[in-house]
């Protein structure tokens, strides 16, 4: 769900939802093949919007293919963007690559691009919280067309877009393209590159964290997740000036105070910084039918210790094994949650009934508390403080413990 673009008027906003009206119709669907996208206005333009901003972008040129080479394909994918009313907000185009046809060796290499540890972003919010930073959001536009290939890659031209007497030519590629292998790869060394040349260092534990000290003893955090960037620290100056840096090489859109990252809601007060998904429970809960059930206190029952093949197999493994992994991403801002869910996780290979038991009963007690989450509190000097434990031969299986461990940044 995008931001809506704020309007000086209701005057501007009604015109403007009129225009939106006019263009998509009153219902839109996905188009099921490229001539009937090319057929409907709203569809048809963002095409034009997404060849428009490739062609700016400098991605590829039109060649003649060179002998022994191959071409790899490319289609459009489509998407309905819709506003917190509800109503569609904008239609989005996105040509992508077919990167399962390349060849490794010839048409790639190296593919591996490190992903931000969610730790990282914990501890990027909880320092914020502690030194009362700001906290902001800003976002790449078309982010892996950025990237600069290092390999010889050509592809076919656009269906529907094939340039007027030049059916024969193919495109060979400058910058990378969505669907590619090496895509994320190409992002992220041009992005480190970028914000490096402003004189910031990579972290060495999580590289998608990058920092600035000055002489003043002023900081500057930044943590980036694909196309999604959170800034952070005491040097204000310096974070606009990083902004502008950003904005200068990037077509970057700023977002203003961070208010939602990777499906978190963020709110940020003199109090310190809350965490929560409570959308994100609440989607869980109506994709499994489970928004009118009956609510319980406790996330597991004491009383019963779980093992393999505990009743008739389910007949549908594959939805515990989705609903399990999207309860594990709740646990983010969900500690409470914490130990059930790595119970039921045990069993993602043949789950049975009483399984798939225990994990409604995960999802009535989300039921009682959707909206709950983490506070990380303002409240002055902290250190780093741990914690474990563990039971002893708990398993009843095989007899093996059961280890745990929690850290806080607690007053000193």
């Amino acid at each position: 769900m995008e931001v809506p673009i704020g309007f000086g008027s209701d005057l501007a906003t009604k015109k403007v939802c009129k225009l939106k009206k006019a263009l998509y119709g009153a219902s839109v669907s996905l188009p099921k093949s490229t001539h009937e996208a090319l057929s409907h206005p709203g569809w048809r333009q963002a095409m034009v919007d997404e060849m428009a901003a490739l062609h700016s972008n400098g991605t590829w040129d039109l060649v003649v293919l060179p002998p022994g080479k191959s071409t790899v394909g490319c289609r459009w994918v489509y998407a309905i963007k819709v506003g917190p009313d509800g109503q569609v907000d904008r239609l989005k185009a996105r040509l992508v690559a077919k990167g399962y046809t390349q060849v490794y060796g010839s048409d790639y290499g190296d593919t591996f691009s490190p992903v931000a540890k969610i730790a990282s972003v914990r501890l990027l919010l909880s320092m914020a919280a502690m030194c009362s930073w700001p906290l902001y959001q800003l976002d790449i536009k078309n982010a892996f067309l950025h990237g600069d290939l290092a390999e010889e890659v050509y592809m076919e031209q656009p269906p529907g877009f094939v340039a007027q007497g030049e059916s024969g030519l193919v495109c060979r590629l400058r910058r990378s393209l969505y669907g590619l292998k090496q895509s994320p790869r190409a992002w992220f060394s041009r992005f480190s590159s970028v914000v490096q040349e402003f004189g910031m260092l990579r972290s060495t534990t999580d590289h998608l964290v990058f920092y600035h000290h000055n002489s003043l003893e002023q900081c500057i955090y930044l943590v980036v997740y694909v196309d999604d960037i959170v800034i952070t620290g005491s040097d204000h100056d310096g974070i606009q000036k990083l902004k502008q840096h950003l904005f200068t090489h990037f077509q970057t859109k700023d977002l203003g105070k961070l208010k939602y990252f990777l499906g978190i809601e963020i709110a940020q007060s003199s109090s310190g910084v809350v965490l929560s998904q409570r959308k994100y429970a609440l989607d869980i809960l109506e994709e499994t039918g489970m928004l009118d059930c009956k609510p319980v206190d406790t996330p597991m029952d004491p009383n019963v210790n779980l093992v393999p093949g505990q009743g008739e197999p389910l007949g549908d493994p594959g939805r515990y094994r989705r609903l399990v992994g999207k309860l594990n991403y709740l646990t983010i801002t969900r500690p409470d949650i914490s130990f059930p869910v790595s119970v039921v996780s045990q069993f993602l290979q043949s789950p049975c009934n009483s399984h798939w038991d225990a994990v409604i009963r995960i999802l009535r007690y989300i039921k009682s508390t959707p909206g709950q989450g983490v506070l990380y509190e303002n409240r002055g000097h902290t250190q780093v403080v741990g914690y474990t434990d563990a039971d002893w031969a708990g398993s009843p299986t095989d007899r093996r413990s059961t280890s745990g461990y929690l850290f806080l940044l607690e007053v000193i």
